[in-house]
């Protein structure tokens, strides 16, 4: 018999309550802050919006409780809490010398 609701199991189930409707909302920001944050130019911006990202894909990795998908998502948000710190308080600095070898090390040769 032919199904009547095609690609039905496509569509998720709608959340019941408020707490599974944050938690849908947390992953999916989390998702679009998370690539977001790669065209973002400044890095400090850009460390704030992947932690973000993560935070919000982190919650969903503790709701549904996935282990190794919550470890990363915690060491991502911590590393990028780490650099914006760095950036903050003034130690992470890129020298000219640093970016004109990062240009050489890709430049690519015709």
């Amino acid at each position: 018999m032919i199904d009547t609701l095609l690609l039905w199991d496509m569509f998720p189930v709608l959340p019941a309550g408020w707490e599974s409707t944050f938690i849908i909302v947390a992953a999916v920001l989390g998702s679009i802050l998370l690539v977001y944050s790669i065209f973002i130019e400044q890095e400090h911006r850009q460390d704030i919006i992947r932690m973000l990202g993560a935070g919000g894909l982190l919650t969903y990795a503790l709701a549904i409780e996935e282990p190794f998908f919550a470890i990363a998502m915690a060491a991502i948000a911590i590393a990028s809490l780490v650099e914006f710190a760095e950036i903050y308080f003034g130690l992470h600095k890129h020298s000219k010398e640093d970016l004109k070898k990062y240009k050489q090390l890709w430049r690519h040769k015709q």
